[in-house]
């Protein structure tokens, strides 16, 4: 065990124990303050962000800081209606009575969040634990130490250690921390490393949350426009030089209008970023050395369309097309996570069907159709996350659709109401009256069995 860990660890319990933090005044007087403090350091947030691995300054307000701020003015609007004691009907068979549903902090929480929306990831869910009234260890990701370091110094501006604090460290760090106990665990990351965390919580019985990812399919066919399809889809995929659990992952075009597609695909990439794309500002880099080998290595064997080109010195990887790889190949083997994009064609839906169930529930899938019968049968037939029709990953963006994955793509949902529900625990209570108590449930019994096969009347 680390001895520095397991003390703010018991530091937060002995805390919580004091109730200090159900007290709704004392939530939303921390949320305000954090508010504050990520407003006056946004610009240094994006500059953090910019030297970690050149996300755009448009990129990070719309997706990182901006969107934490609008998650933190939707929490304060609606901390006290959502905190608020829920009445619920009462049970004939315990009348005269009255239910309510408590709205209960689970106690001490674990987020660990990752590296390609290091802000985003790891204060959108802070936000909720703290507005649900738990004490929170947040782990940001080593692999974005910039953003890292001003994370770090924002929480310590804002919170007391007991209540919030931030470890920093690599792999050891993380290992450290899922050693304790806790009350609940939040991690964003990787499938493998989602799979750790699940084992390490099972130890002690801890509920989590694990958002991770998949091979998200994009499916586009003959009835839509060819030019919007390949505006949207650009958009969302090289977003953030393509370093989005939600972005396609790989394209399933209709044969018919496959390499009039690709034609579209290359025009709005060269609208977007230039013919020179390693110039432009609006496009990312890749985050890490080993990030970037990786994804080189994806590319070899394949067919390139377009792009392709690399430069290790800048972690540089340009938007790559890349036609018909095989299913079984390295590039089809996991999720990309970067500005690679595989276009498969298909004719029949029975094609479309070998490739997607290839490669389990995915967390997000897309279809551009003007078919409805088309869209309703993609959207019905497989299982995934969440998605959009004639767009992508802007699901995201509606607070009141939660957010999350099935199966291999993750554990629970979140985002507005649905991230305080989430940290929140939903406690039961029946409040008994005591002026009637029908004795028909005590021993010996007395009702003929007759009537109690008819209970579930009364239930």
């Amino acid at each position: 065990m680390n001895t520095t860990i397991s003390k703010n660890v018991q530091a937060q319990r002995n805390f919580f124990l004091t109730q200090e933090t159900k007290d709704l005044t004392f939530r939303r007087e921390a949320l305000e303050r954090l508010q504050k403090e990520i407003i006056e350091r946004e610009d240094a947030i994006c500059d953090a962000i910019y030297a970690d691995f050149k996300k755009p300054h448009f990129e990070t307000l719309a997706t990182e800081t901006q969107f934490v701020l609008a998650e933190l003015k939707l929490v304060l609007k609606k901390l006290n209606s959502w905190a608020r004691p829920k009445s619920v009907s009462s049970s004939w068979l315990n009348f005269p009575s009255t239910d309510k549903i408590y709205k209960e902090p689970y106690g001490s929480v674990l987020i660990i969040a990752p590296w390609n929306y290091p802000f985003q990831l790891a204060l959108l869910p802070l936000v909720g634990a703290v507005a649900a009234g738990n004490t929170v260890v947040l782990k940001p990701s080593e692999v974005t130490p910039n953003t890292s370091k001003i994370i770090q110094n924002i929480i310590t501006a804002v919170f007391a250690k007991e209540h919030v604090t931030v470890i920093e460290g690599g792999v050891e760090a993380s290992q450290d921390l899922l050693k304790e106990r806790w009350d609940y665990i939040f991690f964003t990351g990787s499938t493998r490393v989602g799979q750790i965390v699940y084992e390490s919580a099972a130890k002690h019985l801890t509920p989590v949350t694990l958002e991770l990812g998949g091979k998200n399919p994009c499916i586009v066919d003959e009835t839509g426009s060819l030019d919007l399809a390949a505006k949207r889809i650009c958009w969302g995929k090289f977003l953030n030089a393509g370093q989005t659990c939600i972005a396609p992952d790989y394209i399933l075009v209709h044969k018919s209008i496959k390499e009039a597609f690709i034609q579209s695909l290359v025009k709005m990439i060269e609208a977007a970023y230039g013919k020179n794309l390693k110039n432009s500002s609006d496009y990312a880099r890749t985050v890490s050395a080993a990030h970037f080998n990786n994804l080189k290595d994806m590319l070899v064997g394949e067919t390139i369309l377009f792009g392709g080109e690399t430069d290790s010195k800048d972690n540089y990887i340009s938007i790559t097309l890349v036609d018909e790889p095989h299913l079984d190949s390295k590039l089809m083997y996991g999720e990309i996570f970067g500005p690679i994009l595989p276009i498969l064609s298909y004719e029949t839906e029975d094609d479309i069907h070998k490739v997607v169930n290839k490669y389990g529930k995915p967390l997000a899938t897309y279809v551009f159709s003007n078919n409805k019968t088309f869209q309703n049968k993609i959207i019905r037939k497989y299982s995934f996350g969440g998605g959009a029709i004639n767009d992508t990953i802007i699901q995201v963006a509606n607070k009141k659709l939660p957010f999350g994955g099935v199966g291999g793509s993750g554990i629970g949902a979140y985002h507005g109401k649905t991230t305080f529900e989430l940290f929140t625990h939903h406690k039961p209570i029946v409040h008994r009256a005591t002026w009637l108590d029908v004795p028909f449930r005590y021993p010996p019994y007395s009702l003929p069995i007759k009537f109690a096969k008819k209970l579930k009347n009364l239930l």
